[in-house]
């Protein structure tokens, strides 16, 4: 008997209407698609293709599809709302373009967030929050409100606050839309230390620079998938920089 797992992610057929009648659309269009573990997969293509529907609905924030949705063996669409949720808490991390901090809490309370859905106590949620940020070189910025860190380190937070529940898939959405380039190549050679270490990240941009990362290049365009590509990381331990130059406009 094989002892190789099963992908991580198993899509069938899966499809997704919004509007009524003659107003609507197909923002995914029969969407058949199979992520192994590991795996570090940019999606592309131009606005309205259906690539943050699809991660939406990867991240189980948007479970009102037709397919099939297999999570780790597990047919997602089959489950409710609720059992979602927590599937949702234990396996998925998200990394979002606008950050989504809550102005009012530290650093240190941002993190700790996902946490408190586990029914962790405050002492252990703000004792496994300050570890992860250790790991971000934020150690001495945890007691600081969001508004007094750069755009940079704002992502950085961010993105300890999708691992300190230590999901094995993180799915980022447009990580480097808001900022400058050297804050974007930081970023991005985070995501890649973390692919290492053998997350499986799923990635939307609308930059292809980004892509040198990626060990698998998806482009969509109208809802389906438009070509499929797997490659080999840069073999650099340093990527160059990424130039502003060509970024699209996110809109």
């Amino acid at each position: 008997m094989s002892d190789k797992k099963p992908p991580v992610i198993e899509l069938v057929d899966l499809k997704k209407r919004f509007g009524i009648g003659d107003a609507s659309h197909d923002a995914l269009d029969g969407v058949t698609l199979t992520v192994e573990r590991g795996e570090f997969i940019a999606i592309m293509g131009p606005s309205g293709c259906g690539k943050t529907t699809l991660l939406n609905v990867l991240g189980l924030l948007d479970s009102d599809v037709d397919g099939d949705y297999i999570l780790n063996g597990t047919n997602t669409t089959l489950l409710s709302r609720r059992k979602q949720a927590h599937i949702r808490s234990k396996q998925i991390g998200f990394v979002f373009q606008s950050f989504n901090l809550i102005p009012r809490l530290t650093v240190l309370e941002n993190v700790a967030m996902p946490l408190l859905y586990k029914g962790d106590l405050k002492t252990k949620r703000l004792k496994k929050a300050s570890a992860i940020l250790k790991t971000f070189h934020l150690h001495e910025r945890e007691y600081y409100m969001p508004h007094q860190l750069s755009g940079g380190q704002v992502q950085r937070v961010a993105i300890a606050r999708a691992l300190v529940n230590e999901p094995s898939i993180i799915l980022a959405d447009e990580p480097t839309g808001n900022l400058d380039s050297n804050a974007s190549h930081i970023i991005m050679e985070e995501l890649s230390e973390l692919h290492k270490k053998g997350n499986t990240i799923i990635m939307v941009t609308h930059n292809p620079n980004l892509t040198t990362y990626a060990s698998r290049v998806i482009t969509m365009l109208d809802g389906k998938i438009d070509t499929d590509t797997f490659r080999l990381p840069s073999s650099q331990s340093k990527h160059e920089k990424i130039p502003l130059g060509d970024m699209e406009e996110i809109q």
